[in-house]
Formats: C-alpha cells, structure tokens, sequence
C-alpha cells in the first residue's frame, strides 16, 4: 500500500497493472475500500495502470488529522486532491456507490479527468441512497453506533438482511472482503470518528441535483454502467446518460449496486471494452 499526502492528512491508495499503462482510478463506497475491487481487478484489461485510493469513509486503515474537513465537499475535495497529488492526467475515474466524486466537475475540478465510468452510485437527490444509506447515516451518529453497525456488518447472517445489505449486493459478499472492510473501524475510534463527520454532512436536495446536472459539461466520453437494483433508480442511470454529451448506458444483468462483486467478470469486461473504444478520445 502506497501514501501520498493530500490536505486533509495521509491518504492510502493501492496500485496494480502496468506502471506505464494509462491511469485508471478505481473508487469505492461508503464502510469499504479497496477490496470492494478484489475479485474484478484479476478480469480488468492488462496494459492499464489501476490505482485504488482509500477514501476516509470507514473503511479506511489510518485516520485523517483531526481538523480535516471530511463532509460532503471535504470528500469530494480529497478525490480531487489525490489527482493532483500522484500527478495524474487523463485519468479513467470510475465511480461506484458513493457519488460525490461526480461533483468534481461542479468545483470546477475535473480537468484531469478524461474519461468517467458510473457504475450505481447516488446522483441527483438520492444522497444517502434508498433504505440502506438511510440506515448507515442513521448508524453513523456517534463512534459507538458505528463500531455496532460494523460488528453487525460482519455478521453472514445478518449482512445479507434488506435493511444491512441485502440491497447492495445480489450475492453474498465474501467474508474476508467485509473483513478488510470493517478491520481498522472495529479496533481504531478514530477511524470511526471520520466516518461521523462525513455523516454529518447536510445535504441540501436542489443544490445536489443542481450538482449533479453539471455533468452536462463533461464533455468527454463516459459509460453508465448500471444495474437493476432498489437502491440506485435506473432512471438516474438513463438521466445521467442523457446529461453526459458523450454518455452512453450499459446494463449488467443479475447485479445490485455492487458490480463488480455480484458480476466481476461481466463488470471487468464493460469496462475494458470501453477502455478500448474510448483509446484515443477525449
């Protein structure tokens, strides 16, 4: 595991792939981190260098500085801070279940972005998204609710439950996954204490759907890759394909939000077939 040092303290990232190939920046979602990437990245096409950076959202393994702004806009800020930071251009930057990184074009931030992959993430109004972000926010109130929430989360049996995470992956996660997931968050209340602040964060629907809508000035290839699941509505998946002047909709059958664990070979595959037909666009 790789560092670089971004404003709000030392940012962890992984790297896989070719050193020379061009970037591609995997994201992750919220309680997770790099391992959410696990079973896909041996099915990603060879040639391409994957950095994997650990957002501060709970899943990540050494707290932020004590003063970091770690909300809504502090996140979305660190994604931006850590293009910057590895000095990357003509970045892939794929999103998955937490959206704020979808902001970046709003702040004027995404310059470094060449291409954008979404896969099922928040967008528009849907921030925290359906019944299970809505549970995690409720959760998140306090270190103490959270490291509960998480020692819930490592449960099979109750994991898999519509209100935990029976909504955001079709099938059972594997257990050494949540293990990486939830290991740092269980033993480190500083951990935990980034994800309360990021939790705080108060969101305002109209400016998050006005945010969202920014995205029309992307003007650079991008690929919605979707599911049909209850969390994230396939009708955010064709709006943001619409709103993206080089947008185009992808569907991986018998997936939740969770992709690229429910379906890593299908979900590998898009990617890599757009990788290859985007080679030369921007």
């Amino acid at each position: 595991m790789k560092s670089v040092e971004v404003a709000a303290g030392t940012l962890h990232y992984r790297e896989e792939g070719d050193p020379g190939g061009p970037p591609v920046v995997l994201l992750h979602g919220l309680l997770m981190n790099d391992a959410q990437w696990e079973t896909a990245l041996p099915h990603l096409p060879r040639g391409y260098r994957y950095l994997l950076p650990v957002l501060p959202m709970g899943g990540h393994r050494a707290p932020m500085r004590e003063d970091a702004d770690l909300t809504m806009p502090g996140m979305v800020a660190i994604v931006a801070d850590f293009l910057d930071a590895v000095d990357l251009d003509t970045v892939t930057l794929v999103v998955s279940d937490w959206g704020g990184a979808l902001f970046l074009t709003d702040i004027g931030r995404d310059t470094r972005v060449s291409r954008l992959v979404i896969c099922p993430s928040e967008a528009f109004d849907n921030f925290p998204p359906g019944w299970p972000g809505k549970v995690a926010w409720l959760a998140s109130r306090t270190t103490g609710t959270v490291w509960l929430a998480m020692r819930q989360l490592q449960i099979g049996w109750l994991r898999k439950q519509r209100l935990m995470f029976g909504m955001m992956a079709k099938k059972p996660v594997p257990q050494a996954i949540v293990d990486e997931w939830l290991a740092a968050g269980l033993t480190d209340p500083a951990i935990r204490r980034d994800l309360v602040k990021y939790c705080r964060t108060r969101f305002d629907k109209a400016d998050l759907i006005r945010a969202t809508e920014r995205l029309a000035d992307f003007d650079r290839p991008a690929l919605v890759l979707w599911s049909d699941n209850p969390v994230m509505p396939a009708d955010h998946a064709r709006r943001l394909a619409e709103l993206l002047p080089q947008g185009r909709l992808e569907f991986v059958d018998d997936a939740y939000v969770l992709v690229m664990l429910d379906q890593p070979e299908r979900t590998a595959a898009a990617i890599g077939a757009f990788l290859g037909a985007t080679a030369n666009r921007r």
